[in-house]
């Protein structure tokens, strides 16, 4: 078994003379500076880098635009699936008035009453608003005036409404039509 060697310090005047490094020759100096064709190569690694983020993004931004076209062909298309669920029950009352072989006269009233409520029903759960100006003034927005009237009340307000009118969302859908009075002259 061999003893590990321990550097010894050395005694004094018994020290080896240091050894002198030789200086770099012309030959031997080495660049600190990269070559310019590793430096080349460097910048086209990032210009892949970059080109290939750029393309990654680029193709996420179709994909998000894609999508939210999609998302609004499917808005489009079933947007009117909440208030056509709402006019089945209307349809159906409908279709069971006209299946009772024997009805009067009030019992077909009745019936008639109870779907148009159905149906007012529908219309105020989706947002759809009945329009009756009779009496208010004329809003060319609102109303569609068919013909003027002599009448007793003041200019520009509806006297007749023949049509009512309704919005959805406080936007116009059908505009009431009206009669609007002439004024007194």
């Amino acid at each position: 078994m061999s003893t590990p060697e321990t550097p010894q310090e050395p005694l004094l005047g018994n020290e080896p003379a240091p050894e002198a490094t030789p200086a770099p020759t012309a030959h031997e100096h080495t660049d600190t500076l990269p070559s310019i064709e590793e430096q080349f190569r460097q910048l086209e690694l990032k210009a892949a880098e970059h080109y290939d983020a750029w393309l990654r993004a680029k193709a996420e931004g179709e994909n998000i635009r894609r999508r939210a076209q999609e998302d609004i062909s499917k808005a489009h298309k079933f947007a009117v699936e909440k208030f056509a669920g709402e006019l089945l029950a209307v349809k159906d009352s409908l279709e069971a008035a006209l299946a009772v072989p024997e009805q009067t006269v009030e019992s077909f009233k009745s019936g008639v009453e109870l779907t148009l409520k159905q149906l007012v029903s529908a219309f105020e759960k989706n947002a759809l608003i009945e329009v009756n100006p009779a009496g208010e003034k004329f809003d060319p927005h609102k109303h569609q005036a068919i013909g003027m009237v002599d009448s007793e009340q003041e200019a520009n307000t509806v006297v007749t409404v023949l049509q009512k009118g309704y919005l959805i969302a406080e936007r116009v859908l059908r505009p009431a039509l009206v009669m609007v009075a002439k004024g007194k002259q």
